[in-house]
């Protein structure tokens, strides 16, 4: 066998190799597991008999917003990186979104992104990177038809600082993210 020969079958050995590698790694930004509730084994979920009204994932965070059965709505929140859990109780704007307030900070989740407010300023607006819900205001914020994907690239614009309190193990899809 010529040299010509043993380094293209070194080629072809080590593309499929690499072809491989990549199918069967998860990746980085893949959604995790959901179904109609929310995401599984995560906080960003609704329980039964509550229903989800919407749910999506960001670079940082996963939320669903929940609709109980008593006609409330709750946001369930929850960090990726840290696996830190906000349950809180949210308002529909009748537009679409809906604000859910925490010790002064405002989390306003629309379906076109998750806004992180103090009083009049906006602390971060994080977009969808994986997104069930309502596209729109005008195809009604109690929808809860087959889930749709949006899948973006943008990211963060600010950070904020984090407790050093340490905090109960994370649910296992809640591990993981990145540390940007």
């Amino acid at each position: 066998m010529s040299s010509i020969a043993i380094r293209a079958a070194r080629v072809a050995a080590a593309a499929a190799c690499s072809a491989l590698a990549f199918t069967a790694l998860p990746h980085a930004g893949a959604a995790p597991e959901f179904d109609s509730q929310g995401y599984l084994d995560s906080t960003a979920r609704c329980s039964a008999p509550d229903t989800a009204v919407l749910f999506g994932s960001t670079d940082t965070a996963r939320v669903a917003i929940c609709k109980t059965s008593g006609g409330k709505y709750q946001y369930r929140g929850v960090r990726v990186r840290d696996g830190a859990k906000l349950v809180l109780s949210t308002a529909s704007n009748g537009d679409g979104s809906y604000d859910a307030q925490n010790d002064g900070i405002t989390y306003t989740v629309s379906p076109s992104s998750l806004v992180i407010s103090s009083g009049r300023s906006t602390v971060r607006t994080e977009s969808w990177v994986d997104f069930h819900g309502p596209q729109t205001a005008s195809s009604g914020s109690s929808s809860t038809a087959a889930p749709t994907t949006t899948p973006t690239t943008a990211t963060p614009t600010s950070t904020t600082p984090t407790s050093t309190t340490p905090l109960p193990p994370p649910l296992p899809a809640e591990v993981g993210g990145s540390s940007r």
